[in-house]
């Protein structure tokens, strides 16, 4: 039997490269950067005012002065306005530019205003104070957010500074989710006392929205024909399909029979892991990828989260993060000689100790956990005690 860390190698070694294409930059958070993006002159373009107040020259404050007489009111956006002598002011807002006549910004605080005039209130005054300098953040032509990272709405505000209206993204593979099954019924249907309504294709969906994948689902039933059939027809318009259901050894689970008669590669079946041990996985040759889970709730979204998703992240080029380790809340029991999913809600202690408390379901079913819980703890095959305060890898969804 594969185990997990076989499996993520078979996973990890078919990664592809989709290409690129332009994404109006409004549309692009979530995807991946595929070119830097770097600014089109200095930032901030201008010597700004940081504070609402007066800009003076400096050199007024070393000669002694502190009363100064206002010649204008500039705002944000207006063209800077110059002063002639050094006992002149200009009455200035927050995020307006300076003229090269004045260097040095005293807030409204710091200041009384009467009749025009302005006096310094406060003792000490530094020269270049509350002006943010032209260029200071980024010179033009510098990298603002480099390739390879995701977009997030800090980088969406980079992009439209820097005139961006367009990025340069990666494509994302065409996924179609495809759950199976007799027993399942549509979510508006009442089912029969035998039956569930259909929820892995779903959560899926849901899942693969928050990586800006939107991808299409199919239902179908418990019939070798149609199964080919449909698969077939995925195989020839989508790049990934992620199956649900279909790949345990019952009788009616007519999914690896239809992919072996389609010449998808079978490149593992079965993983030392609970929960997902059924976990399919294979190749068409034309670059088409199957993931096929247990239909099991828990399993597809364990699966998802620990293999998907980090074939994805890959494919698309993402900086590998860092793993994230916590330590058990408590003891644990797992006698089987299986790689162990444990949901577990986790909390910090008061050593900042990333800790993780189990939460025990009823097995692979039990999805209702799933909404109460943080994260699956990996625990390794090769033990079955597992002690308060041993560290371990977690994945969080």
């Amino acid at each position: 039997m594969t185990t997990v860390q076989q499996a993520e190698k078979f996973v990890l070694a078919q990664t592809q490269d989709y290409g690129t294409e332009t994404v109006p930059f409004e549309l692009a958070l979530g995807r991946v950067l595929a070119v830097d993006l770097k600014a089109d002159r200095d930032l901030p373009p201008f010597n700004r005012a940081t504070m609402d107040g007066i800009a003076i020259n400096h050199q007024a404050v070393e000669e002694g002065m502190n009363n100064f007489h206002i010649k204008a009111t500039q705002a944000a956006g207006d063209e800077p306005i110059s002063i002639e002598d050094k006992g002149l002011c200009i009455e200035i807002m927050t995020g307006a530019a300076l003229h090269a006549s004045v260097d040095t910004v005293i807030p409204y605080e710091c200041l009384e205003i009467r009749n025009g005039q302005a006096t310094i209130t406060v003792d000490t005054v530094k020269k270049g104070q509350n002006v943010h300098l032209k260029g200071r953040d980024k010179q033009e032509g510098d990298v603002v957010a480099a390739a390879g990272q995701k977009v997030t709405p800090a980088i969406i505000s980079l992009a439209a500074s820097v005139g961006a209206a367009h990025l340069q993204a990666k494509k994302l593979p065409r996924v179609m989710i495809i759950s199976s099954g007799d027993e399942l019924v549509d979510v508006a249907d009442t089912p029969t006392p035998y039956q569930i309504r259909r929820s892995n294709n779903y959560t899926v969906k849901a899942v693969l929205t928050k990586h800006a994948i939107h991808a299409d689902i199919l239902h179908i039933p418990d019939d070798p024909a149609i199964t080919r059939k449909q698969l077939a027809h995925s195989i020839q318009n989508y790049d990934v399909i992620l199956l649900s259901g279909g790949v345990s050894m019952g009788k009616f689970d007519y999914v690896p029979k239809a992919l072996d008669e389609l010449q998808v590669e079978k490149l593992f079946h079965k993983v030392s892991q609970r929960p997902g041990k059924p976990f399919w996985f294979g190749r068409h040759q034309s670059g088409v990828l199957v993931f096929a889970f247990p239909g099991n709730p828990v399993a597809t979204f364990m699966c998802l989260h620990r293999y998907f998703l980090l074939w994805l992240n890959a494919t698309l080029g993402l900086l590998p993060t860092p793993p994230v380790y916590a330590a058990l809340a408590r003891d644990f029991n797992f006698t089987p000689p299986l790689q162990y999913f444990l949901q577990v809600t986790l909390n910090f202690n008061q050593n900042a100790q990333l800790i993780a408390t189990p939460v025990e379901g009823n097995g692979s079913g039990d999805f209702a956990n799933l909404a109460d819980t943080d994260a699956f703890i990996e625990l390794p095959l090769e033990h079955s005690e597992f002690k308060t305060g041993e560290i371990f890898r977690v994945w969080k969804f």
